[in-house]
């Protein structure tokens, strides 16, 4: 009977440790997704502001020359913030999903 119990209390443990790490891994996600929300609000916020300086620039052009060399300039450079901005969220996702699988794996251990 007492190896009995010893079992129970062992699959206890694990059930309580797979618990905690399930809620850690929780906490992180929901700390995770406010970090990855923040950033691109940032990232939007950088690609607005860059749209306008764009946008003044193009109305103190000279000629229509001017203008479009201004809008290609822009859009140069939205691509390569675009592929940065995405390549920032990426490695984040990554980095969370490295995590919340860390935090599983420590806590089904025991």
């Amino acid at each position: 009977m007492s190896d009995d119990r010893s079992a129970a209390d062992a699959a206890t443990d694990k059930m309580q440790a797979a618990g905690e790490a399930m809620k850690a891994t929780g906490e992180r996600m929901a700390d995770s997704g406010a970090s990855v929300g923040a950033k691109m609000l940032d990232q939007a916020e950088e690609n607005v502001r860059e749209a306008f300086a764009a946008m003044r620039a193009a109305t103190q052009a000279k000629d229509l020359s001017e203008v479009m060399k201004i809008q290609g300039d822009y859009l140069r450079d939205q691509s390569s913030r675009a592929m940065t901005q995405a390549r920032e969220i990426g490695e984040m996702i990554v980095q969370f999903g490295k995590n919340a699988t860390d935090t599983m794996r420590g806590g089904m251990k025991g």
